[in-house]
């Protein structure tokens, strides 16, 4: 099993092209399941879970062909099943995406019900529910989501309950192919709805509102097929920044966009850092300055992202001064707080969701092990900060959600090695 191997203690210089988001590609995947004709989708990250969804896509009888610039070309034009299999979907939940599109266009599905990191409950009674209020005979029975639409979705107003990003995503989905007008209240906001929302358009949806709570979708008897570039992955992005905070450095990323960042360019400028920006860069120095405490509390977007949280506690860690980070997301998200105070951290947790960061001036390093993804990339981030070299283990996590991450820290000049 693959390791990495950091030795720290030196501060990060130099620049850096942003992937494209993880989490906008894979909904963006399920939905050229909407269409028969031919879809192009481009900017798409080298990750395993990218591959995890193709795989899917393959699964289900779609034509998948990959180019040599890991463009992907998609082809649902005949569908061999319907069924998504537990092998699969156990691997990630984004997965279950493929629910929504499949009602719409084929009246009919079998979903697992999802896998994916082990952050805590992530129900999908939202996704259910709003099926069902658009018309779909929804059953659960032996751990698959089974539900048919034989004579097609109908427009409604759907009210979710709470804010999900996946359950927003599936539903808008389903909407695109329904007859006539459907509203989604209390929707998601986050980037990767809009990017969603433009991508469906580019195939011939009417959707707007997107980025908003309220999302209003005029269904249309079919789609027809087209080309899309990815968003930059903005988590990939504040990684990145916050590792050069830590370890007193700069950075300059390209290919990204800074209005999908509004939250955390804020706290690291509270951190200590001279931020500056243009229309697809950012550039972060921190002057050689340690960085200073700064509190986090997470909150759906366009607040600090939870997916953000953990490498902000590993900055917190070797910073000047006490903070307090409040996880309001999920409730079990602080999984990495015993692996970094084995690197001479000061890391008190008072419940599930609050923990007080006492911030020291030298971390050290220590073998440690990877939980989930984002807690991977606050691992990392600690390591680059420490003296000595630290090994993660388990850095599969890592690979889910980062592309070439060794190879990327070590343009930055660290000393970064993957090891088997």
């Amino acid at each position: 099993m693959d390791k990495l191997s950091i030795t720290g203690g030196q501060p990060l210089h130099g620049r850096l092209r942003v992937s494209g988001a993880k989490n906008s590609t894979l909904p963006i995947l399920a939905g050229t399941l909407l269409t028969e004709e031919p879809v192009l989708v481009s900017n798409a990250p080298h990750l395993h879970d990218v591959t995890t969804m193709i795989e899917l896509l393959g699964c289900l009888g779609a034509e998948v062909v990959i180019d040599e610039k890991l463009n992907v070309e998609v082809c649902a034009r005949s569908l061999g099943q319907l069924r998504a299999p537990y092998e699969l979907v156990k691997t990630m939940r984004a997965s279950f995406l493929v629910l929504g599109p499949l009602v719409a266009k084929y009246g009919a599905a079998e979903v697992s019900l999802p896998g994916g990191c082990a952050i805590g409950s992530r129900p999908v009674d939202q996704h259910l529910k709003g099926l069902e209020a658009l018309g779909a005979q929804v059953v659960v029975t032996d751990g698959y989501v089974k539900a048919q639409a034989p004579n097609g979705l109908v427009g409604t107003d759907v009210y979710m309950d709470l804010v999900t990003v996946g359950g927003t995503e599936n539903l808008m989905m389903a909407a695109a192919l329904a007859r006539g007008e459907t509203r989604l209240h209390n929707c998601a906001r986050e980037p990767e709805i809009v990017d969603l929302g433009n991508f469906l358009n580019t195939l011939g949806a009417e959707v707007d509102g997107h980025g908003t709570s309220t999302i209003v979708i005029q269904g249309k008897d079919k789609l027809h097929g087209g080309a899309f570039r990815v968003m930059p992955d903005r988590v990939e992005a504040g990684t990145y920044l916050i590792a050069a905070a830590a370890t007193r450095g700069s950075v300059r990323l390209e290919d990204v966009d800074p209005e999908t960042l509004g939250a955390v360019l804020e706290k690291l400028q509270m951190a200590g850092a001279e931020i500056t920006y243009g229309e697809d860069w950012i550039e972060l120095d921190m002057l050689g300055r340690r960085p200073l405490a700064v509190d986090i509390e997470t909150s759906p977007y366009p607040g600090f992202p939870t997916d953000m949280q953990a490498q902000f506690m590993a900055l917190n860690a070797i910073a000047e001064g006490t903070a307090t980070i409040s996880e309001n997301i999920f409730e079990n998200r602080f999984m990495h707080v015993q692996e970094i105070n084995r690197l001479g951290a000061n890391i008190e947790l008072h419940g599930h969701s609050m923990a007080v960061v006492h911030g020291m001036k030298d971390l050290r390093a220590a073998p440690v092990m990877a939980t989930d993804l984002r807690a991977s990339s606050s691992l990392v981030i600690a390591a680059l900060a420490a003296e000595g070299t630290t090994t993660i283990d388990r850095i599969y996590h890592i690979d889910r959600g980062y592309e070439t991450i060794e190879e990327k820290l070590q343009q930055l000049g660290g000393a970064v090695q993957r090891i088997s």
